[in-house]
């Protein structure tokens, strides 16, 4: 099931891993090769040449061959300080074990054999060999510092591990490699707690300790797997776990990790016990590239935080949903931090066409601008608990700019907005309400609140008194999406309300289905019967709009009257409906 590595001298501690991730590249051992033969070739053909006697004619001119023996050693030469350029130590005792033999060679030429050709090389080599012990000091400096920077580059400041950039490096590096791997992401438990209460000299001698444990794990190989071990930031560490057999063995290793972790900690005389969160993902089972990988690794450990549980959680595809979740959930938590929530009017006309009001309706975008659908983020804020946050948002802003509408024209029109039953049921809503008629300036009898059905059965009780101050203050109840619920007539009959809203799902099947159509007159009779008015959502096609005016609805919400309109749009229809 895994590629066990094939020699024990590839299986390396952490410091060693990392600077093979932080090394620099060398040249290709080919090159260092053909430098040595070019060097030899050119010095035996500078022997040949400064011993010969021959002369050749250029340009008229005769030269003697022992003239271009100069030119070789210069390209020799040339060879040996590339050499030490591109190849370091190495270059550096080869050029200079080269050039050292060659001492001797020239000096007997000269001495015993009277040959003086030679000396001019003897001073070439001479000034070469100071020029290669130049450049080696130098080099030596520059790499020593550029070390440094590297291992500053790649390793945490406050543990010593290796840091997002290596784990990173070692990630992309072992799928370049096509080598299986798993990627474990660890967030440790109420670490902030610590850090509130103990303070954060506390909590970084915590994440020390921890750093200090988990790297004699990976040296001394005591998972029983080959590890590297990262501090991502915070309390968030990786590791990276090879050298398995199987996933019994995989997740073995995780959970010695896990068991070094939670041993008993003393800080400052304190006993501390900590835990964390582990969640892993492995290539290329679960993900063919490093950035998938370590997002799905981060994906498994949410999963097992939100748990509360010392489980291990393996990646599955169905978190995926779970990740977009939680995306979409920091997106909202965004766009309230930064007061980007934002609305739109979707205009109501009774059966006449004649304007009745809008309803606001919340928007958001992304960061890139580009709009996500309600329908997508509504959910997810009502299960995070953001929903109340964003009725208030689209709330007040609307009822601001209602305000000044009423205001610029005198129009008697109906602003309706939408309040969850988390909204509604806290405690200072009214005071809320209260204080943004005040602030916005918007007639009480103008407002109309919209509310579920499913307040009628989860907490009808409780929200009946509420719904009857609200009343009170002149301000009208819609129940809205009618009939998708369970309520009963004896819950409506007792329900102060104004007005029912059809559910659009029934009214895009009233011309296709009589029963549907039966349904939707039902509705707007028991409306009737209780003295509530009627408005049909979702209204797009005339054939539509023709069988509601048949049955008798009062009002029309819908893409073939009016689609949601941005404020500004939304004033000139006014505007126009005031001149007409």
């Amino acid at each position: 099931m895994k590629k066990n590595e094939t020699s024990a001298g590839r299986l390396k501690s952490i410091d060693q891993t990392l600077k093979g991730i932080t090394r620099n590249k060398k040249a290709p051992k080919g090159l260092y090769v053909l430098l040595l033969a070019m060097h030899f070739a050119a010095s035996f053909i500078v022997r040949v040449w400064s011993a010969s006697s021959d002369t050749v004619t250029i340009a008229g001119q005769t030269v003697g061959v022992y003239s271009f023996s100069g030119v070789l050693t210069a390209l020799a030469n040339m060879c040996v300080i590339v050499m030490v350029v591109y190849f370091g130590k190495l270059g550096f005792y080869t050029a200079l074990t080269i050039l050292m033999i060659q001492f001797p060679l020239v000096l007997s030429n000269i001495l015993i054999r009277h040959n003086f050709r030679p000396l001019p090389g003897l001073f070439n080599n001479l000034f070469t060999i100071f020029v290669i012990v130049i450049i080696y000091v130098n080099h030596c400096k520059v790499d020593k510092f550029q070390e440094r920077l590297r291992d500053q580059a790649a390793t945490d400041t406050l543990t010593g591990l290796p840091n997002r950039f290596a784990c990173t490096e070692l990630i992309n590096s072992l799928v370049d490699r096509k080598t299986e791997f798993a990627v474990v992401s660890v967030d440790l438990n109420n670490f902030k707690s610590i850090n509130d209460t103990m303070g954060h000299n506390t909590g970084n001698e915590i994440l020390k300790e921890i750093a200090e444990r988990w790297k004699k794990v990976a040296n001394e190989r005591l998972s029983g797997t080959y590890d590297f071990v990262a501090r991502l930031g915070g309390d968030e560490y990786a590791i990276i776990l090879r050298s398995y057999v199987s996933d019994d063995d995989l997740l073995r290793a995780i959970r010695y990790y896990q068991s070094v972790l939670e041993e008993k900690m003393i800080v400052d005389g304190c006993d501390l016990y900590i835990s964390g969160s582990f969640g892993y993902a492995v290539y290329p089972r679960d993900a063919d590239n490093g950035q998938t990988l370590t997002s799905y690794a981060d994906t498994a450990m949410y999963k097992a935080k939100r748990s509360k549980s010392s489980h291990i959680v393996r990646f599955t595809n169905d978190m995926l949903e779970i990740e977009h979740t939680l995306e979409i959930e920091g997106k909202i938590r965004a766009a309230l931090k930064d007061n980007t929530i934002y609305y739109n009017l979707q205009p109501q006309f009774d059966i006449s066409h004649g304007l009745r009001g809008f309803e606001a309706l919340a928007r958001m975008k992304d960061t890139d601008g580009k709009i996500i659908s309600p329908g997508e983020f509504i959910p997810v804020a009502e299960n995070a608990g953001l929903i109340d946050k964003v009725d208030a948002a689209v709330f007040r802003g609307a009822a601001k700019f209602f305000g000044e509408l009423i205001r610029k024209t005198g129009v008697d029109i109906t602003l309706s907005v939408n309040v969850s039953v988390r909204h509604l049921m806290k405690n200072d809503f009214l005071d809320e309400l209260k204080e943004i008629i005040n602030t916005c300036g918007i007639p009480a009898g103008q407002l109309e609140i919209e509310i579920t059905e499913s307040i009628m059965i989860d907490s009808a009780e409780k929200a009946l008194q509420c719904i009857k101050e609200i009343r009170g203050m002149g301000i009208k109840i819609a129940i809205d999406d009618f009939g998708t619920g369970y309520s009963s007539l004896s819950y409506l009959n007792n329900f102060p309300a104004d007005l029912l809203k059809v559910d659009k799902s029934f009214i895009d099947r009233m011309n296709i289905s009589d029963t549907s159509k039966q349904y939707v007159e039902a509705i707007i009779s028991i409306g009737h019967i209780m003295n509530f008015d009627v408005i049909s959502e979702g209204v797009e096609e005339e054939e539509q709009l023709e069988t509601l005016r048949s049955i008798g609805c009062d009002y029309i919400q819908g893409f073939i009257w009016g689609r949601p309109l941005s404020p500004e749009d939304a004033e000139k229809l006014v505007m126009a409906s005031v001149s007409a």
